[in-house]
């Protein structure tokens, strides 16, 4: 594949990108949460392409991004408590899971072959431009090789990308910094797939109910639930009240620290800090090398982040290691 195109945010870059997708090529792109992998929705080959350009397990279900309500409801089933949620949190980091709707005309390698699809409608500009213009859905996991640190800058997605997809829009740094809540709405009742840019008690506020947790590392029905996920190369020790010997220690609040999430202790800083940080902390550890993260209130965002640290902490598969 030539080099990977650097898009600027604008019309012309924006028109670049959506011919891109149209031929079937990868593009990634700025979310309010982290960089995505687009490629179009409806077509087997772009969205093989996807999982090629990640290594990502075929059982892994891909999110599929759509501008609005309308579209949303053109490849999904939306209940009346999809609609609330919908009002209050879409355009925004909330991914629901709902049955697919009759015509969807998704790839069957979008849902990996489950009859529910997993629908956002981000707020980022770009993103709403890029879908726009476009003019379909857009199946787009994090821009990241699978199971590593995700993206929220553009050179995050080349340093791991490169030469594996058509281009990236160069959108700046991610505002949300962890990737979407995910909810299910099965028979069961409200269930927290994924923890993330939408903390939880803001969702059983809008519900007046409380969500149950329904999440199997083994059969995933929905991104972000593998056992391993977010990796650095380094090993990642977690609630460190202090570094060990060889550690890089990653601070939340005042304190010493080679690098701090939030010096003030604000979760939205620190979410939208997280994946960066661990990226440079995992530069200075260096190969062999160790990370210590203090510990993370688990309220809030501060629920989405330790999500990710725990997986990032996670024993990895045998033979899982970062290319060099």
């Amino acid at each position: 594949m030539p080099d990977t195109l650097t898009l600027s945010p604008d019309t012309a870059g924006i028109a670049r990108a959506a011919a891109l997708l149209r031929d079937g090529a990868l593009v990634a792109f700025p979310t309010e949460t982290v960089y995505g992998l687009g490629g179009d929705a409806r077509s087997d080959r772009a969205v093989a392409a996807i999982f090629a350009a990640k290594a990502r397990p075929r059982f892994n279900p891909l999110i599929a991004h759509v501008p609005d309500l309308a579209a949303a409801r053109a490849i999904a089933r939306m209940g009346a408590e999809a609609e609330r949620l919908a009002a209050a949190f879409w355009p925004g980091p909330l991914t629901l899971v709902l049955p697919l709707a009759p015509g969807a005309g998704l790839s069957d390698l979008v849902t990996a072959g489950l009859d529910t699809v997993a629908v956002r409608v981000p707020a980022h500009p770009v993103a709403q431009a890029l879908l726009r213009a476009f003019g379909g859905p857009l199946a787009a996991p994090s821009a990241n090789p699978s199971g590593r640190v995700s993206p929220t800058r553009a050179d995050h997605v080349l340093a791991g990308l490169a030469g594996r997809i058509a281009a990236v829009i160069d959108g700046g740094p991610c505002a949300v910094g962890v990737e979407s809540t995910i909810l299910g709405l099965g028979p069961e009742g409200p269930a927290l797939l994924r923890p993330g840019g939408v903390p939880a008690e803001a969702v059983e506020a809008l519900l007046r109910r409380p969500l149950h947790q329904q999440a199997d590392p083994a059969r995933p029905s929905a991104p972000g639930q593998l056992g391993s996920h977010y990796a650095p190369a380094a090993a990642v020790r977690l609630n460190a009240a202090a570094a060990e010997p060889g550690e890089t220690y990653i601070g939340f609040g005042p304190g010493a620290a080679d690098l701090n999430l939030s010096p003030a202790g604000d979760l939205t800083e620190a979410a939208a800090a997280l994946f960066h940080l661990l990226r440079e902390a995992d530069r200075r550890a260096g190969p062999g090398g160790r990370i210590a993260f203090a510990p993370i209130p688990e309220t809030g965002l501060g629920r989405a982040i330790n999500d990710r640290l725990r997986r990032a902490a996670a024993p990895r598969p045998m033979g899982d290691t970062l290319p060099q």
